[in-house]
Protein backbone atom coordinates (compact mmCIF):
# COMPACT_ATOMS: atom_id res chain seq x y z
CA UNK A 1 0.00 0.00 0.00
CA UNK A 2 1.42 3.50 -0.87
CA UNK A 3 1.48 6.42 1.30
CA UNK A 4 -1.57 8.38 1.26
CA UNK A 5 -2.56 12.13 1.53
CA UNK A 6 -5.34 13.84 1.11
CA UNK A 7 -5.93 17.21 0.81
CA UNK A 8 -9.19 19.78 1.80
CA UNK A 9 -8.81 23.18 -0.12
CA UNK A 10 -10.66 25.29 -2.02
CA UNK A 11 -7.62 25.21 -4.45
CA UNK A 12 -7.45 21.73 -5.22
CA UNK A 13 -5.08 22.75 -8.43
CA UNK A 14 -2.57 25.12 -6.76
CA UNK A 15 -1.98 21.62 -4.91
CA UNK A 16 -2.00 19.20 -8.08
CA UNK A 17 -0.08 21.03 -9.96
CA UNK A 18 2.90 21.65 -7.85
CA UNK A 19 2.63 18.07 -6.46
CA UNK A 20 3.83 16.85 -10.13
CA UNK A 21 7.60 18.25 -9.73
CA UNK A 22 10.81 17.54 -8.13
CA UNK A 23 11.31 14.70 -5.90
CA UNK A 24 7.43 14.39 -4.96
CA UNK A 25 6.53 14.08 -8.46
CA UNK A 26 8.58 11.40 -9.61
CA UNK A 27 7.84 9.78 -6.34
CA UNK A 28 4.11 10.13 -7.23
CA UNK A 29 4.28 8.57 -10.65
CA UNK A 30 6.33 5.78 -8.93
CA UNK A 31 3.24 4.63 -6.82
CA UNK A 32 5.07 5.44 -3.32
CA UNK A 33 2.42 7.78 -2.62
CA UNK A 34 -0.82 8.98 -3.79
CA UNK A 35 -2.67 12.37 -3.77
CA UNK A 36 -6.76 13.17 -3.86
CA UNK A 37 -7.94 16.65 -3.14
CA UNK A 38 -11.26 17.89 -2.34
CA UNK A 39 -12.87 21.04 -2.89
CA UNK A 40 -15.25 21.86 0.40
CA UNK A 41 -17.61 23.55 -2.23
CA UNK A 42 -18.54 20.27 -3.44
CA UNK A 43 -20.05 19.64 -0.20
CA UNK A 44 -22.63 22.38 0.14
CA UNK A 45 -26.31 22.58 -0.30
CA UNK A 46 -26.77 25.88 -1.73
CA UNK A 47 -26.85 27.05 -4.87
CA UNK A 48 -24.12 29.66 -4.16
CA UNK A 49 -22.18 27.08 -3.00
CA UNK A 50 -21.08 29.03 0.38
CA UNK A 51 -18.17 27.82 2.69
CA UNK A 52 -17.70 31.06 4.99
CA UNK A 53 -19.58 33.20 7.15
CA UNK A 54 -19.30 35.84 9.54
CA UNK A 55 -18.55 35.51 12.69
CA UNK A 56 -20.48 35.54 15.72
CA UNK A 57 -19.66 38.08 17.91
CA UNK A 58 -18.60 40.55 15.43
CA UNK A 59 -14.85 41.22 13.79
CA UNK A 60 -13.16 41.26 10.80
CA UNK A 61 -12.92 38.48 7.76
CA UNK A 62 -14.93 35.74 7.63
CA UNK A 63 -15.03 32.12 9.05
CA UNK A 64 -15.03 29.12 7.30
CA UNK A 65 -18.14 26.84 8.12
CA UNK A 66 -17.77 23.61 9.75
CA UNK A 67 -20.09 21.36 7.49
CA UNK A 68 -18.49 21.46 4.31
CA UNK A 69 -15.14 20.89 5.84
CA UNK A 70 -17.00 17.97 7.85
CA UNK A 71 -18.16 16.72 5.00
CA UNK A 72 -15.07 16.74 2.84
CA UNK A 73 -12.82 15.39 5.84
CA UNK A 74 -15.62 12.38 6.26
CA UNK A 75 -14.55 11.64 2.37
CA UNK A 76 -11.12 11.88 2.31
CA UNK A 77 -11.41 9.00 5.17
CA UNK A 78 -13.48 6.96 3.76
CA UNK A 79 -11.50 6.62 0.45
CA UNK A 80 -8.26 6.37 2.76
CA UNK A 81 -10.21 3.09 4.44
CA UNK A 82 -10.75 1.93 1.07
CA UNK A 83 -6.78 1.97 0.24
CA UNK A 84 -6.59 -0.27 3.36
CA UNK A 85 -6.04 3.55 5.60
CA UNK A 86 -7.40 2.67 8.99
CA UNK A 87 -7.17 5.75 10.97
CA UNK A 88 -5.86 8.70 8.85
CA UNK A 89 -4.61 11.68 11.07
CA UNK A 90 -6.38 15.00 10.32
CA UNK A 91 -3.99 17.85 10.11
CA UNK A 92 -5.04 21.35 10.17
CA UNK A 93 -2.55 23.74 8.82
CA UNK A 94 -2.10 27.03 11.69
CA UNK A 95 -0.56 29.03 12.41
CA UNK A 96 -1.13 28.64 15.86
CA UNK A 97 0.06 24.63 15.52
CA UNK A 98 3.04 23.55 16.88
CA UNK A 99 6.47 24.56 14.53
CA UNK A 100 6.70 21.29 11.89
CA UNK A 101 10.53 20.12 12.47
CA UNK A 102 12.40 17.60 11.03
CA UNK A 103 11.69 14.71 13.91
CA UNK A 104 7.60 15.75 12.74
CA UNK A 105 8.20 14.90 9.37
CA UNK A 106 9.78 11.90 10.13
CA UNK A 107 7.14 10.58 12.50
CA UNK A 108 4.27 11.65 10.42
CA UNK A 109 6.28 9.44 7.39
CA UNK A 110 5.39 6.27 9.47
CA UNK A 111 1.47 6.97 9.98
CA UNK A 112 -0.53 5.30 6.72
CA UNK A 113 -1.90 8.47 5.82
CA UNK A 114 -2.67 12.05 6.16
CA UNK A 115 -5.51 14.59 5.57
CA UNK A 116 -4.25 18.20 5.37
CA UNK A 117 -6.82 21.03 5.64
CA UNK A 118 -5.78 24.04 4.17
CA UNK A 119 -8.04 26.82 4.84
CA UNK A 120 -8.96 30.37 4.01
CA UNK A 121 -10.09 33.35 5.73
CA UNK A 122 -10.14 34.48 9.10
CA UNK A 123 -10.12 30.98 10.32
CA UNK A 124 -12.11 27.83 10.72
CA UNK A 125 -15.35 27.17 13.18
CA UNK A 126 -13.32 25.89 16.26
CA UNK A 127 -16.05 23.28 17.14
CA UNK A 128 -15.10 21.88 13.55
CA UNK A 129 -11.08 22.14 14.65
CA UNK A 130 -12.47 20.34 18.51
CA UNK A 131 -14.64 17.44 16.70
CA UNK A 132 -12.42 16.47 13.42
CA UNK A 133 -9.45 17.43 13.90
CA UNK A 134 -6.25 15.74 15.19
CA UNK A 135 -3.49 17.93 15.29
CA UNK A 136 -2.66 21.55 14.33
CA UNK A 137 0.75 22.02 12.31
CA UNK A 138 2.79 25.70 11.12
CA UNK A 139 5.55 26.02 9.41
CA UNK A 140 6.74 29.10 10.98
CA UNK A 141 5.57 32.23 12.80
CA UNK A 142 3.83 33.88 10.04
CA UNK A 143 0.68 34.29 8.58
CA UNK A 144 0.04 33.41 5.25
CA UNK A 145 -3.51 33.86 3.14
CA UNK A 146 -4.21 30.72 3.33
CA UNK A 147 -3.11 27.15 4.11
CA UNK A 148 -2.25 25.44 0.68
CA UNK A 149 1.55 26.52 0.96
CA UNK A 150 2.10 25.00 3.94
CA UNK A 151 0.03 22.00 3.36
CA UNK A 152 2.88 21.97 0.29
CA UNK A 153 5.60 22.16 2.50
CA UNK A 154 4.50 19.65 5.02
CA UNK A 155 3.86 17.12 2.25
CA UNK A 156 7.56 17.41 0.32
CA UNK A 157 8.80 17.17 4.24
CA UNK A 158 6.76 14.08 4.64
CA UNK A 159 6.55 12.01 1.22
CA UNK A 160 10.95 12.65 0.79
CA UNK A 161 11.24 10.25 4.05
CA UNK A 162 8.94 7.32 2.55
CA UNK A 163 11.21 4.51 1.39
CA UNK A 164 12.55 4.64 -1.89
CA UNK A 165 11.95 7.90 -2.36
CA UNK A 166 15.31 9.62 -2.96
CA UNK A 167 16.74 6.50 -3.78
CA UNK A 168 19.89 6.49 -2.01
CA UNK A 169 19.21 6.23 2.07
CA UNK A 170 22.27 8.77 2.47
CA UNK A 171 20.97 11.43 1.08
CA UNK A 172 17.76 11.33 3.85
CA UNK A 173 20.92 10.76 6.70
CA UNK A 174 23.11 13.53 5.70
CA UNK A 175 20.80 16.26 5.49
CA UNK A 176 20.62 19.31 8.28
CA UNK A 177 18.57 18.89 11.06
CA UNK A 178 19.03 14.98 11.00
CA UNK A 179 21.68 15.20 13.26
CA UNK A 180 22.67 18.19 15.70
CA UNK A 181 24.55 19.58 12.60
CA UNK A 182 23.15 21.47 9.85
CA UNK A 183 24.87 19.91 6.31
CA UNK A 184 28.37 20.24 5.07
CA UNK A 185 29.61 22.52 2.70
CA UNK A 186 28.89 20.26 -0.61
CA UNK A 187 30.99 20.90 -4.43
CA UNK A 188 31.12 19.69 -7.74
CA UNK A 189 32.87 20.90 -11.38
CA UNK A 190 35.16 23.00 -11.73
CA UNK A 191 37.71 22.15 -9.45
CA UNK A 192 37.88 26.20 -9.48
CA UNK A 193 35.37 28.60 -9.44
CA UNK A 194 35.99 32.33 -10.07
CA UNK A 195 39.45 31.50 -8.09
CA UNK A 196 37.59 30.03 -5.30
CA UNK A 197 39.14 26.14 -5.79
CA UNK A 198 37.08 22.85 -4.20
CA UNK A 199 39.18 22.08 -0.84
CA UNK A 200 42.05 19.60 -1.86
CA UNK A 201 40.66 17.15 0.76
CA UNK A 202 37.73 16.35 -1.52
CA UNK A 203 40.14 15.09 -4.00
CA UNK A 204 42.50 13.18 -2.29
CA UNK A 205 40.30 10.08 -2.30
CA UNK A 206 40.91 9.44 1.37
CA UNK A 207 37.11 8.54 2.27
CA UNK A 208 38.10 8.82 6.25
CA UNK A 209 39.97 12.18 6.19
CA UNK A 210 36.88 13.64 3.62
CA UNK A 211 34.25 12.57 6.36
CA UNK A 212 36.34 13.66 9.26
CA UNK A 213 36.56 17.23 6.98
CA UNK A 214 32.88 17.02 6.36
CA UNK A 215 31.89 16.57 10.11
CA UNK A 216 34.12 19.45 11.20
CA UNK A 217 32.84 21.94 8.31
CA UNK A 218 29.10 21.11 9.39
CA UNK A 219 30.02 21.37 13.15
CA UNK A 220 31.51 24.79 12.27
CA UNK A 221 29.12 26.12 10.17
CA UNK A 222 26.12 25.12 12.64
CA UNK A 223 27.92 27.67 15.40
CA UNK A 224 28.41 30.15 12.38
CA UNK A 225 24.86 29.81 11.51
CA UNK A 226 22.40 28.04 14.04
CA UNK A 227 24.65 28.19 17.30
CA UNK A 228 21.26 27.43 19.51
CA UNK A 229 21.72 24.01 17.64
CA UNK A 230 24.19 23.24 19.98
CA UNK A 231 22.30 23.12 23.09
CA UNK A 232 20.26 20.66 22.01
CA UNK A 233 22.26 18.00 23.51
CA UNK A 234 26.34 17.38 25.22
CA UNK A 235 29.13 17.93 22.59
CA UNK A 236 31.34 14.86 22.26
CA UNK A 237 35.03 15.71 22.56
CA UNK A 238 36.05 16.76 19.44
CA UNK A 239 33.06 18.27 19.05
CA UNK A 240 33.51 20.10 21.90
CA UNK A 241 37.73 20.99 20.86
CA UNK A 242 36.48 22.39 17.79
CA UNK A 243 33.46 24.66 19.07
CA UNK A 244 36.58 25.87 21.66
CA UNK A 245 38.99 26.30 18.89
CA UNK A 246 35.96 28.47 17.34
CA UNK A 247 35.39 30.46 19.95
CA UNK A 248 38.63 31.18 20.64
CA UNK A 249 39.19 32.40 17.32
CA UNK A 250 36.14 35.21 17.53
CA UNK A 251 37.32 36.40 20.78
CA UNK A 252 41.08 36.99 19.22
CA UNK A 253 39.08 38.61 16.30
CA UNK A 254 37.35 40.84 18.50
CA UNK A 255 40.32 41.83 20.87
Amino acid sequence: MSFQIDVITLFPELIEQAAQYGVTGRAKENHLWQLKTWNPREFTHDPYRTVDDRPYGGGPGMVMLAEPLKEAILAAKARQREQGVGQPKVIFLSPQGALLTHQRAVELSTTPGLILLSARYEGVDQRLIDRYVDEEISIGEYVLSGGELPALVLMDAVVRQIPGVLGDSRSVEQESFVTQWLDTPHYTRPEVFEDMAVPPVLLSGHHAHIERWRHEQAVIKTWQKRPDMLARQPLSGDDKKIVESLIAQQLNKEQ
